[in-house]
């Protein structure tokens, strides 16, 4: 039987799991994938993934978390 899989990409650069290593992780109850490359903008400019990941220009940067 042949697997049905959906290409697994980045969210910031849409690079896929061929092209470049990605993690996985969760929030608000749904999966998504950021590459190694683009995990930094995840964790201290939020905000840029606005319209990407469902409520990140809400999220505070890490740098900014007091």
């Amino acid at each position: 039987m042949a697997e049905n899989k959906t290409p697994t990409q980045c969210l910031n650069c849409d690079r896929s799991e061929m092209m470049v290593p990605l993690v996985s992780l969760r929030y608000s109850g749904s999966q998504a994938w950021v590459c190694t490359q683009c995990l930094p903008i995840l964790i201290h400019h939020p905000d840029r993934l606005a319209g990407k990941l469902s409520g990140a220009e809400q999220k505070v940067p890490a740098d900014s978390a007091e």
